[in-house]
């Protein structure tokens, strides 16, 4: 009897030391997922970071001049895409400095967004911007869903951009998102897109179905989430697309807390379609003071 009580009670020991070590290794393993999970997700609350998407004139049609090119070490730009002669590679970030789309594309409104932003915000807040735009797209373009139905039948001069994000703008904007995740936070999104969709009158609801996809992909919040739209040039600068600056007004309709950015007064190129680089200035004043406010 006692034999078998000593057995008994050498295998409750054993039990007790192997659930008491199984116990302290699962403890272990949840501080180590806790550990990497705040490394891979511990943002600066003071990195404010924005999205931007479009087409030409987000993408930046004018040349910029010496006064657009002064460095605020505040101001950052997550690059897009290898930029050998820019000393860029893609997915680092760097110094906000024209261009910020691709290699060779011009003067932007995310320029002076976050001049205008840093101007008015404390000195500890940080800006970060990613600009994803091909010129003279649709906003098809960015719909992860058609996007491929829609690349499939793209102009031969088109095809060097998408070949940059390599052939899905959408998925780049999205794989950037989540890099900048990791070291700050997303507050909005701006967009500059329209004038290939002129006159359609689907517009608002593509541009929905682009934006939930982003907020689903990023996890984001739509409720502090805005998505910040520009209008197109204005009718009072011969704008050859204004008409379709009366649908872009309509898209707050279909995305409540998208709010529109207007273009009167905007300075524009001789063709009509683009803004020289003194419109483009006015316009990024523009967008980030409806964020400034959308901010406070």
């Amino acid at each position: 009897m006692k034999r078998i009580i000593a057995n008994r009670l050498k295998r409750a020991i054993t039990y007790s030391n192997q659930t008491i070590g199984f116990r302290l290794g699962v403890i272990v393993l949840l501080a180590l997922i806790f550990c990497n999970n705040e490394k891979s997700y511990g943002q600066d609350p003071k990195l404010y970071v924005f999205l931007s998407f479009g087409q030409s004139n987000m993408e930046g049609n004018a040349p910029f001049e010496p006064q657009d090119t002064t460095l605020n070490n505040r101001f950052r730009v997550l690059q897009a895409v290898d930029c050998p002669e820019l000393g860029r590679k893609k997915g680092n970030w760097y110094t906000a400095k024209p261009p910020l789309c691709r290699c060779k594309t011009g003067f932007t409104p995310m320029d002076y967004f976050g001049r205008t932003l840093l101007d008015s915000l404390p000195e500890k807040v940080r800006i970060g911007v990613i600009n994803v735009a091909v010129g003279g797209c649709k906003i098809e373009l960015f719909d992860k869903d058609a996007y491929q139905t829609y690349t499939a039948t793209a102009p031969d001069w088109m095809k060097s951009a998408l070949n940059a994000y390599d052939g899905n703008p959408y998925g780049r904007l999205v794989e950037l998102a989540k890099i900048a995740q990791q070291s700050g936070v997303i507050k909005g999104i701006l967009m500059h897109q329209g004038e290939s969709n002129t006159g359609d009158q689907e517009w608002p609801k593509k541009v929905k179905a682009v934006y939930e996809h982003l907020i689903r992909d990023l996890n984001l919040n739509p409720l502090t989430t805005p998505l910040l739209a520009g209008e197109v040039v204005n009718a009072d600068q011969g704008g050859t697309c204004a008409s379709m600056n009366k649908i872009i007004a309509t898209l707050p309709k279909t995305i409540p807390n998208a709010h529109i950015i207007s273009s009167a007064g905007c300075t524009a190129a001789a063709d009509h379609l683009h803004f020289n680089a003194q419109g483009y200035r006015m316009l990024g004043e523009r967008y980030a003071k409806m964020m400034l406010h959308l901010l406070k």
